[in-house]
């Protein structure tokens, strides 16, 4: 028992967080840091007890006695956001916590907990969890590209090649060879139909050769032929100095927001316009479709990263994503990203 009193003890003394505890309105003891900052800053431990003690007031307000309204209100715990040293060059910002320990001896901590601290914790864990569902994405998009080549393009080869054996071993007539072969090669050709669409999808060679707007206006070519919707792409210039990265990026936005607007939003027409300016591009994309409400679609929904992923990918490269729509009024894509020209 002695050894685990050591141990707490020492647990307490070198928390990375300043605890203060306190019996009424009377400090008991508080760890080193708690020491340190108060010697550093000096300040009164009373004066955090005043500050918690008035927000718990403000909060509940049915008592003047804090302590127990805490307690009756079944909230032993509060975060009060709290700047320290505010006639320094560097105030700083923290969460004031208080916390209850023990209800009928009347004790409770006080816990400073720096906001800085806490928003870049919040922000690794925001990107684990962006970057599981990224993997999640890719592996998605893996099983689908591996499901496509073996339901399709495998099924495709194997039956033009059962055709083959079949010329080999039977003894046809020359018209039944003829028409045999004529069913071959129909079925080769749609699988090499098949392997030019998926090699479109996963990185179409127009994006390399002839830059980013035309490789647009093929995507909506294609696109509108498939699915009957128009499809209309303006620019007002083939943005040729446009970073690699910037132009993969607004090429999956274009094509991300086609597919939305033609698979959710049933839309009739879709436009795309390209606009580059001396110091920054923009691509917007407005479809006449039956619109949504954003805020339910605007975070992961586990299925999708959708539009998360868009956003997130202009993020990365300093550029800028709006996105406005509401149910019946169609639906407004903008990516806006600074000109940074390729080395």
């Amino acid at each position: 028992m002695l050894e685990s009193n050591h141990w707490i003890q020492q647990y307490f003394s070198e928390a990375t967080d300043a605890v203060l505890i306190f019996k009424d309105d009377q400090l008991v003891i508080s760890n080193q840091l708690a020491r340190d900052l108060q010697a550093e800053l000096n300040f009164d431990p009373n004066y955090l007890f005043q500050i918690a003690d008035y927000a718990v007031q403000q909060k509940f307000n049915t008592t003047d006695d804090c302590f127990d309204c805490v307690i009756r209100n079944l909230m032993p715990e509060i975060s009060i956001p709290i700047t320290l040293a505010k006639d320094k060059p560097h105030p700083l910002a923290y969460f004031l916590i208080y916390h209850v320990i023990n209800t009928d001896e009347r004790i409770f901590s006080l816990t400073l907990k720096s906001r800085g601290t806490i928003k870049r914790m919040d922000q690794l864990a925001q990107q684990r969890q962006l970057n599981a569902y990224v993997n999640r994405a890719h592996e998605e998009e893996r099983k689908k590209i591996s499901a496509d080549l073996h339901d399709s393009i495998a099924q495709g080869i194997y039956s033009a090649i059962m055709g083959v054996r079949r010329i080999n071993a039977e003894h046809a007539n020359p018209d039944e060879i003829s028409a045999l072969t004529h069913v071959i090669e129909t079925q080769l050709e749609d699988t090499l139909t098949e392997v030019k669409g998926m090699a479109l999808d996963i990185r179409p060679s127009v994006l390399d050769n002839f830059g980013l707007l035309a490789a647009l206006r093929a995507l909506a070519k294609r696109l509108q032929a498939n699915s009957g919707v128009t499809i209309t792409v303006t620019g007002n210039d083939e943005p040729t100095q446009l970073a690699t990265d910037v132009q993969n990026v607004l090429y999956r936005i274009g094509q991300e927001s086609i597919n939305n607007a033609l698979k959710h939003a049933h839309a009739n027409e879709i436009n795309l316009l390209l606009v580059a300016h001396s110091h920054y591009i923009t691509l917007e994309i407005i479809d006449d479709g039956q619109g949504f409400n954003v805020p339910d679609q605007a975070t992961f929904n586990g299925h999708s990263l959708g539009l998360l992923n868009m956003n997130e990918r202009v993020k990365a490269l300093n550029g800028t994503f709006t996105l406005h729509s509401q149910p019946g009024t169609g639906t407004s894509v903008t990516a806006k990203f600074p000109m940074t020209l390729t080395p």
